[in-house]
């Protein structure tokens, strides 16, 4: 797709959009596919437009169209499907459902490891988040306060509230933009991303304890088991902040987050500050994501998979 006048022109031929994210939607995912949503709600009321997504966090529910997320596939047949922050087709899980029976497809994403795909496809490596990229693809003129605050909220979440490396003056500039409409600061990123609750303290605080050092104090490691998810009512939607925390330790260059999903499958998640490409781990695994913040899930023996992948990092921070 090369300029914003192709999308405007396939959501004006559509009178159906369906719009699907990745698995464990996270901040940026929800984000930006709720400003999407809202956009066309706002601009093209006579349109159907539904968003499929799996459960996500509670705190995310106050953005306009929230509650109103499918979080299973209904059978529908969309003219449009669009997939926003997703790297590969097989990470939006069964909701993939909606995009592949979809008239016309479109991929919006800023993953590196996206190698496209959809009949169309944008993908802007070097933005911030998915959210940031739909700015560059819609008419920002044309936005509502609900609109800019899932923008507002996905940019926030994906820069990890503006100190990551991706976070350049146009992500600035934009999240300027969306407070000039609307977005609260200091309600979106102290309620959404620094609060915790009690048991998700101590879920970190667990999960700190337990962290261990390798390759002589530079990569950190740590594993949340299904026990321990018991033990203090949590779950993995509880697990945000856990790894930059980590990642934030003294001489640290990787950090290593783990949490189990079922016997013997683990999700990865890899932090890294100055030198390691995780990103290139996380695709041998069958992941991906970006230079500094990639993620996988996979099967095997815990010990066995941590081995491996030290040693990988490992070859990556000592050459």
């Amino acid at each position: 797709m090369n300029n914003s006048n192709e999308l405007i022109k396939l959501i004006e031929e559509s009178d159906k959009i369906g719009i699907v994210g990745h698995i464990r939607p996270d901040g940026d995912c929800v984000g930006s596919t709720l400003g999407f949503y809202n956009y066309i709600r706002d601009n093209y009321p006579e349109k159907k437009v539904c968003v499929y997504l799996e459960e996500f966090s509670k705190d995310f529910m106050f953005l306009s169209g929230a509650d109103k997320v499918k979080h299973e596939p209904d059978g529908e047949v969309y003219d449009l499907g669009v997939s926003i922050d997703c790297a590969d087709t097989e990470r939006h899980g069964r909701n993939g459902e909606i995009f592949k029976k979809a008239k016309k497809t479109v991929c919006i994403d800023h993953h590196i490891s996206n190698k496209g795909f959809g009949d169309f496809c944008y993908i802007e490596a070097k933005a911030s988040s998915a959210s940031e990229v739909l700015t560059t693809l819609l008419d920002t003129d044309k936005f509502s306060k609900n609109t800019a605050e899932c923008i507002y909220l996905g940019i926030v979440h994906d820069t990890g509230v503006f100190k990551y490396d991706s976070t350049s003056r146009r992500t600035m500039e934009i999240a300027g933009k969306m407070i000039e409409l609307g977005a609260k600061p200091n309600f979106i990123i102290d309620y959404t991303f620094y609060k915790k609750t009690y048991s998700q303290n101590i879920l970190m605080a667990n999960a700190l304890l337990n962290s261990k050092l390798h390759c002589g104090g530079r990569i950190i490691s740590s594993l949340v088991t299904e026990e321990m998810f018991a033990e203090t009512g949590t779950n993995r939607m509880d697990t945000d902040g856990i790894v930059d925390q980590l990642r934030i330790t003294e001489g640290i260059e990787v950090a290593i987050f783990v949490y189990q999903t079922g016997n013997n499958r683990y999700k990865f998640s890899l932090r890294s500050n100055n030198i390691a490409d995780v990103s290139k781990i996380a695709a041998e695994f069958g992941g991906g994501g970006h230079v500094r913040a990639a993620g996988f899930d996979t099967e095997g023996d815990y010990s066995e998979l941590l081995e491996k992948i030290i040693s990988m990092l490992s070859a990556q921070i000592e050459g």
